[in-house]
């Protein structure tokens, strides 16, 4: 990408403007975390409710220090371990991040992203960048540019850096004394955490029904089309269905159309390619319902079955 295309995005961003970029989670909806009316923004373009708070995006260990309050030495080993990459790590937040950024809550979450673009656009900007997902609330997250001029066409400016390498968003984690919480599933599993903390508990689920970081709510990651769980192959589905497999099979579902995330079920593959497939059926005409296959609930299975789950609640609860 031209450098002349970053220095305008740092632009826009410093005089207060939106712009989204690729990441290798997902692309993002990016604002000056420091500028609120900014942030505000951010809420108003995705039609977010305000009880949802956002992910700060940083390039610079500098920068984690002066939007937290002396982050403890187990926070620097985590995120030495895995930054630049797709782990998000919930602090306390200091004076100077705007509540609307993390909803009123005491606390941030913060990541730095593994994408050359992403890092490039912070450093130009001289700022910490709060950015969800570039998507409407709710709605599919975008794994490509493409996925954002479709639903937010009002966006300042799109960093165009091809298709996202992962596919999902981050984990998110947060640290109190001995204990580890993830508080969302993502391309970082459990057992990579334990191996980076030796001698701290870790916990793979949130019991807390506050919400404390994105992605929490119970319906979420949905498409415009009514989806549901394949909970058989061998199944008569309605007409102008489309189905979404993430392996190669002998006795495929009769359907109008079939899409593989993978050919072998390929963990890195099917979340890679998990949101993609989800568009390409909801831009379909031919389709008006979509089911797709559930993942084993095993290692980087877990984050994709928490975006299955969350994208398909609001149709199967109405079942």
């Amino acid at each position: 990408m031209e450098n002349n295309q970053i220095q305008t995005a740092a632009r826009i961003i410093n005089e207060g403007g939106l712009v989204a970029f690729p990441t290798e989670t997902v692309y993002g909806l990016g604002a000056n975390a420091l500028n609120p009316i900014a942030v505000a923004k951010i809420f108003a373009l995705k039609e977010r409710p305000s009880f949802d708070p956002l992910i700060v995006h940083i390039a610079s260990y500098d920068e984690l220090k002066t939007l937290t309050n002396k982050p403890k030495d187990l926070v620097l080993k985590l995120a030495k371990k895995f930054w630049p990459g797709p782990l998000t790590i919930v602090l306390v937040k200091s004076n100077i991040v705007p509540d609307i950024v993390t909803s009123g809550l005491p606390t941030v979450g913060i990541r730095m992203p593994d994408n050359e673009i992403a890092l490039n656009l912070i450093r130009a900007s001289k700022c910490p960048i709060a950015a969800p997902s570039a998507n409407k609330f709710g709605n599919l997250s975008p794994v490509s540019a493409k996925h954002v001029k479709k639903q937010l066409p009002g966006v300042d400016f799109i960093l165009d850096g091809g298709k996202s390498k992962i596919g999902i968003e981050s984990t998110i984690v947060t640290l109190e004394g001995n204990i580890c919480t993830i508080l969302r599933p993502g391309k970082i599993t459990i057992d990579e955490i334990n191996d980076a903390l030796h001698g701290i508990f870790v916990f793979n689920t949130n019991k807390s029904e506050k919400i404390t970081a994105p992605g929490l709510l119970k319906s979420h990651y949905s498409p415009t089309k009514p989806l549901y769980l394949l909970k058989e192959k061998l199944v008569q589905l309605p007409k102008k269905s489309g189905v979404i497999l993430h392996g190669a099979c002998d006795n495929s579902p009769k359907c109008e159309k079939i899409i593989f995330t993978s050919q072998n079920n390929n963990q890195l593959e099917i979340a890679a390619n998990l949101f993609s497939s989800l568009h390409a059926m909801e831009d379909d005409k031919h389709i008006t319902q979509i089911f797709i296959e559930p993942v084993i609930e095993e290692g980087l299975g877990i984050a994709i079955m928490d975006r299955i789950k969350k994208a398909v609640y609001k149709y199967e609860s109405i079942k």
